[in-house]
């Protein structure tokens, strides 16, 4: 999937305009591109307008407008953009009682150090990588973004969707799965196209 480029994005007035109907779009686009596997994770699956959308609304609230720096803000989003044979999502610890958040941050302590969280494609498992810098010995972050690396074959497999495809979380502070709905799988099987 290409990333994006200064000709991708528009300046912050005529964004105030496409906003609203721009804005309601990739709701719902990322609506189908949700998962919550358990009670405490959400995967959301990112492309190039979900991506576009965030540096958007960054650079509307931040009120950057040198083109140098939008083009900073789109390298650090462009590496959520997922290339050939590679799905990447944005993973959510999501905690709903502050007075819970460090007990149940400490639960996942270590979940981004490998054979934790997997892409299931009939019997084959994808495993995530998870991109450094987020968690420490005793302390981790709510947000990770992660990339599912898949061969070609296993990339056709997911697009084609004759098998069932899966996503899980197996951590010894937490153990859950979810389907990936007909849906989803749709949406993202347009993003392996399109790499």
């Amino acid at each position: 999937m290409r990333p994006l480029t200064l000709n991708d994005v528009v300046d912050i007035a005529a964004y105030e305009a496409e906003r609203p109907a721009f804005r309601e779009r990739v709701i719902a686009l990322k609506k189908r591109r949700r998962a919550q596997v358990g009670g405490l994770v959400t995967l959301v699956f990112e492309n190039r307008d979900t991506v576009r959308f965030q540096a958007q609304e960054m650079m509307r609230a931040e009120r950057i407008v040198a083109p140098e720096r939008i083009q900073e803000e789109l390298d650090t989003y462009n590496q959520l953009i997922p290339g050939p044979n590679e799905l990447r999502a944005t993973l959510l610890i999501e905690i709903t009682e502050q007075e819970r958040l460090r007990e149940i941050l400490d639960r996942f302590i270590g979940v981004d150090k490998g054979g934790t969280t997997f892409l299931v494609i009939g019997r084959e498992r994808v495993e995530a990588e998870y991109e450094g810098g987020r968690s420490k010995e005793d302390r981790i972050s709510a947000v990770h973004y992660v990339t599912f690396p898949m061969t070609p074959a296993q990339a056709q497999a997911f697009a084609e969707g004759d098998a069932p495809a899966s996503l899980e979380v197996s951590h010894r502070g937490y153990e859950a799965s979810c389907p990936v709905s007909p849906e989803m799988r749709a949406s993202l099987a347009e993003d392996l196209r399109a790499a």
